[in-house]
């Protein structure tokens, strides 16, 4: 993989308008040109085309006319930090803070993450709007949701951001459906080809969160072995199914319906999240797996199939991984028609 965020006090309260939602539960939609501001610099394959890729999909299907809207506000300090340490928060806002409006992109610090100017605002109001849609769909007044965000999160550890990622939007959203919400266990499954080492990380020794994921292996980070299953209270709520480049709905599909499937009978999750990279897509630069938009469509139904019997549907999926412009404008739109038939 290519080597290269209102600081208010407490957990923020959102009120019953902040989510837009019509009468009938649905899909809802976090979309917001917002994820454009995010810049990376020219060649980055991390690029806000991506969101136009993704609009311009879903428009073309007629998605997102018609299913209802995700509201967007920035999450405060203490929300991202039910995650990342106040250390490597603090180095976010000083290093991107530092960033003259306009003109200047730079590493962080911690790892391969392009900041620009307005990274910091872009990475809050992802977080935030992730948040509104546990909030929709734990409130139910949404079905299910899909948050169309930059930038993305799965890489993102407590304390370093890598791998393109800033806060790690999906390990947020579990612990604040528990803080918030009251949920006492949380299912993350994460199909982007690249391991969620930061979610790993987060979860590693916790017991309440099971994070499951199929990913290429050998590749970038360079985790996820199929002996790394968790310690302590987690021990056996990591399950990692690295497959070899070429893998296909052969090998991750089947290990969604017969691994996941199988070891969420006896979790009995509160909360379904997807962590949603397109990455794995057949085509991808960034990937070798031959996943097609049919492979997302069943695996989404998969997850459905586990909110439904568990988690009284709740299922919130969040933008990760996918560099082929075409190819991440197909799979989404076949994984949000697959949610909004739900």
């Amino acid at each position: 993989m290519l080597a290269r965020v209102g600081q208010q006090r407490g957990i923020a309260q959102v009120s019953s308008v902040a989510c837009l939602y019509t009468s009938k539960m649905a899909t809802h939609l976090l979309l917001d040109p917002v994820f454009k501001q995010h810049l990376t610099g020219n060649g980055h394959p991390e690029r806000p085309e991506r969101y136009d890729a993704v609009t311009k999909a879903l428009d073309a299907a007629g998605l997102s006319k018609t299913l209802a809207r995700i509201a967007l506000r920035k999450a405060t300090r203490d929300e991202v930090m039910l995650v990342h340490t106040g250390p490597y928060v603090d180095t976010v806002f000083r290093e991107i803070g530092a960033l003259e409006d306009g003109h200047y992109l730079r590493d962080l610090s911690t790892g391969d993450t392009v900041v620009g100017p307005k990274s910091l605002d872009v990475a809050l109001q992802a977080v935030g709007g992730v948040l509104n849609a546990v909030d929709a769909v734990t409130g139910k007044r949404a079905k299910n949701a899909f948050c169309a965000v930059r930038p993305p999160g799965h890489h993102a550890t407590p304390n370093r951001g890598m791998g393109f990622c800033v806060f790690n939007n999906v390990a947020i959203a579990a612990r604040y459906a528990q803080r918030k919400h009251g949920l006492a266990r949380v299912m993350i499954a994460d199909w982007d080809v690249h391991h969620g080492n930061g979610t790993q990380d987060t979860f590693y020794a916790d017991g309440s969160v099971f994070f499951f994921s199929t990913h290429q292996s050998p590749w970038y980070p360079g985790t996820g072995q199929a002996d790394e299953n968790g310690e302590g209270k987690g021990e056996g709520k990591i399950m990692n199914c690295p497959f070899a480049a070429g893998a296909g709905a052969e090998q991750v599909v089947k290990a969604f319906r017969e691994r996941l499937a199988g070891a969420m009978k006896e979790f009995k999750p509160d909360l379904v999240i997807l962590s949603a990279g397109f990455d794995s897509r057949e085509g991808d630069p960034l990937g070798r797996f031959r996943l097609t938009d049919a492979d997302f469509a069943e695996m989404t139904k998969i997850a459905l199939d586990i909110a439904d019997k568990h988690a009284g549907g709740r299922l919130i999926s969040v933008l990760e991984g996918g560099y082929s412009l075409e190819g991440l404008a197909a799979a989404v739109s076949s994984h949000v028609a697959a949610l909004a038939k739900a």
